[in-house]
């Protein structure tokens, strides 16, 4: 065997290496020599715009601002670039920038004709076009008062059925949520759903929330944000009050059946300070409002609102948010009337078989806000909440088929406080070297109640049915992160975490429905996004949600479903086929689990089936002329009712088919005008189609001038004048002159045409 020949350098390996090593430190460099941008944007006062869109145009890197106001751009390389801002309502001139080092840049922007234009589908960080919907649908659609702010939802709608102080009957995407079971609802990020309700679970009043005083409206369609919990099944509604006004006004409206109603928001701190010498700002508004309405007996409806909001930057990276608010409401109702008691001429559509129907409730709200920006880019927010909430309701359903001698009339009471707390964290980071997007939060939510149920006679009290004390604890946390495989494509997955005590002690001493019983739900979401260009997005979410049932059954029966599982799934797109049209197409699932539900006007727990829906949504938004635009919303469902036969399956009440849409002329001066239609089909008013939910076809109109700072309007409510039913239900009923009950249809009345004149000023 020959010897190894000894090693020999090749002449030419260090002048490779050198030249290697020259290579690897010229691509570190330039890897090293990416810059920040970063910056608030603002609006001509000064306050922060949320949700506003930055790009940086050569790149197409963008960002968002968040709920201060800032935005950031990570990996730019040194260069000249132009910068855009955009926002609905808002524009400014594109600015040049020479960025050579991390640099902040503050943009203002002005107020601005609504151009759609400039509205990207798919807008740097954010998921969807849907918040720009909504955006258009608060600054174009006229909102009347607080019970139609939930209209303002694209394919909601609502019913009254005991006079116009008490929460809405909901109807959204296939279901009937009653007043709140299926449909989380939040106002300035404070709960508007009461648990364990009297009247029944998941109600929500969202009637102290004065229309004039929203600024924005989130709709997160099925259960795949883990930011929301219990309710969030078919969706979640956020409502936010505007942080700032830039002049007072006042309002006053007059109309028929005695309507009247006044509003008044006035800007404090003008030129002052409170607490620091940064920007600061504080109103205060009021509404009163009185009806005797439509109905034979008088209703004699009165509201009054008090509210107040001040936002402050403390420092250069704290923002402070404080406010409080107080609501109460009195009225009479004639109720649901049967069928066969105008078919016999005993009452006509607006009388009353028992008109000492009604009640009263009030509801106080206080919370505090403290916004913190961190040096590493995130956002840590903290915010605290109390609610004092009293109500007081007196109904009669079934008339006299329960006492033929005194009547069936029930009353139902909540006293209630809530104390919560809710704290989140966000950060735009890196992971793997991709743009990560990563929030969490923890909250907890307790409320303390005494709650009833009692027979009366034209509202005195005389016998008890249940009675007791409600304590309930809610404390939740989650993790949400979102990555960006490339420019266009984004995965989204997240889990929520919820555990619940509830503790019922009966006010009888009766232990059989007393008890404490925990429970607890992981819900995991799982979402994907993909940027197919700057015209369309095509999603797909995914997710589990619940809601809670009422803590007097579950405490009775502990059964692992006392938090039923929502499973659903969206696959949808967003698009704009021409540069002023947004259109957003989505086919969805949910699946419900076997419930457990507590009824408050029977004082018993009733078990219902699984339950399936699938169905289609489409919104279009559509500027005709710089000034004109019009909306369209169509929803279908099919909801079924599983593991029973087909001939009884059917899910009373839930709308198969509803539409919504119209006409708007909006400018800042002059003539403004909206022409507003509302449908929905017949549906089942029980499992088996034998009585039948009717349909309604209603146009609104709405017209001002304004001049300065005075504008003159008047508004119509029903132009045609049709007869329509708002609630309705199968309700088993006897009347005085009956032997035996009789099942059919039972309705409240909606209203005919209504016509109202409206003045406001601004000063």
């Amino acid at each position: 065997m020959n010897p190894p020949e000894p090693l020999h350098m090749n002449k030419e390996l260090p002048l490779r290496l050198s030249l290697l090593t020259v290579f690897f430190s010229l691509v570190m460099l330039s890897m090293a020599q990416t810059f920040r941008l970063t910056g608030t944007v603002t609006d001509a006062e000064g306050d922060p715009l949320v949700g506003a869109n930055v790009t940086v145009v050569e790149t197409g890197k963008g960002s968002t601002t968040d709920l201060i106001g800032r935005y950031a751009i990570d990996g730019l390389a040194a260069g000249d670039y132009t910068v855009k801002a955009t926002t609905l309502g808002y524009a400014m001139p594109d600015q040049r920038l020479k960025l050579d080092k991390d640099t902040d840049l503050p943009i203002k922007l002005e107020l601005a004709a609504i151009d759609l234009k400039e509205v990207a589908v798919a807008p740097k960080q954010s998921s969807s076009t849907t918040e720009t919907i909504q955006a258009l649908d608060v600054r174009t659609r006229p909102v009347n008062n607080s019970q139609e702010l939930l209209q303002l939802v694209p394919g909601l709608f609502i019913a009254q059925h005991a006079g116009g102080g008490k929460a809405e009957q909901i109807f959204f995407r296939g279901f009937d949520i009653d007043h709140g079971t299926d449909l989380q609802v939040s106002a300035d990020g404070m709960p508007v759903n009461m648990v364990s309700h009297a009247h029944g679970q998941g109600y929500a009043d969202l009637h102290f929330v004065i229309p004039e005083t929203i600024d924005k409206l989130y709709v997160h369609k099925g259960p795949y944000d883990a930011r929301f919990g219990d309710f969030a099944t078919s969706g979640t509604v956020e409502f936010q009050t505007k942080n700032s006004i830039d002049k007072s006004d006042v309002k006053v409206e007059a109309g028929m059946f005695n309507t009247r109603r006044a509003v008044a928001q006035i800007k404090l701190l003008d030129k002052k300070h409170l607490f620091s010498e940064r920007k600061e700002s504080a109103y205060i508004a009021g509404e009163y409002a009185f009806t005797d309405a439509y109905f034979n007996s008088k209703q004699d409806f009165n509201r009054m609102n008090l509210f107040g909001k001040y936002v402050g930057q403390l420092g250069e990276r704290t923002n402070l948010t404080l406010s409080a608010s107080t609501f109460g409401a009195a009225w009479n109702a004639s109720g649901q009337v049967p069928q066969r008691a105008i078919d016999d001429g005993t009452i006509d559509r607006f009388g009353a078989i028992d008109d000492n129907e009604g009640g009263n409730t009030t509801r106080t709200n206080a919370y505090a806000i403290l916004t913190n920006a961190m040096n590493n880019g995130g956002l840590f927010k903290n915010q605290l909440y109390f609610v004092k909430y009293d109500f007081n309701l007196f109904s009669n359903f079934t008339f006299f088929a329960a006492d033929s001698v005194n009547g069936d009339m029930i009353a139902q009471t909540d006293d209630r406080k809530i104390y919560g707390y809710t704290g989140t964290y966000g950060r735009t980071t890196t992971l793997g070297g991709l743009p990560f997007r990563f929030n969490a939060g923890l909250g907890a939510r307790y409320d303390q109640s005494d709650i009833s149920l009692k027979n009366a006679i034209e509202r005195v009290v005389f016998d008890t049915i249940v009675a007791g004390e409600l304590d309930q604890l809610n404390a939740n946390a989650y993790v949400d992160g979102t990555l960006s495989l490339t420019e266009k494509f984004r995965i989204n997955a997240a889990a929520r975490f919820d555990v619940f005590n509830f503790k019922y002690t009966d006010a009888q001493g009766i232990d059989s429905v007393s008890g404490n019983a925990t429970q607890q739900r992981v819900s995991p979401k799982l979402n994907f996004t993909f940027d197919a260009s700057d015209r369309v997005q095509i999603y797909l979410r995914t997710g589990m949600g619940f809601h809670s049932n009422d803590a007097r059954a579950v405490v009775v029966d502990k059964a692992s479903k006392t938090l039923p599982r929502a499973y659903g799934a969206d696959l949808g797109t967003n698009f704009k086929p021409i540069p002023r049209m947004l259109v957003n197409l989505a086919l969805f699932g949910l699946y419900l689990e076997s419930e457990l539900v507590f009824v408050g006007d029977g004082g018993v727990v009733e078990t219902s089936n699984a339950t399936q829906r699938i169905g289609i949504d489409f919104s279009l938004r559509y500027q005709i002329a710089n000034k004109l635009f019009a909306d369209i919303d169509v929803n279908a469902v099919q909801g079924r009712i599983l593991d029973v036969p087909e001939e009884e399956n059917l899910i009373p009440l839930a709308p198969n088919f509803t539409t919504i849409g119209g006409l708007a002329y909006k400018q800042d001066r002059g003539f403004n005008a909206s022409l507003r239609y509302r449908h929905i089909a017949d549906r089942p008013a029980n499992e088996g189609n034998t009585v039948v939910a009717q349909g309604y076809f209603l146009l609104d109109a709405v017209a001002s001038y304004r001049l300065m700072n005075l504008e003159v309007g008047v508004s119509a409510e029903n132009l045609l004048n049709t007869e329509w039913n708002q609630a309705q239900f199968d309700t088993e009923s006897r009347l005085s002159n009956e032997a035996e009950p009789v099942s059919e249809l039972h309705f409240t009345p909606g209203t005919p045409f209504f016509l109202k004149g409206i003045v406001s000023y601004r000063f």
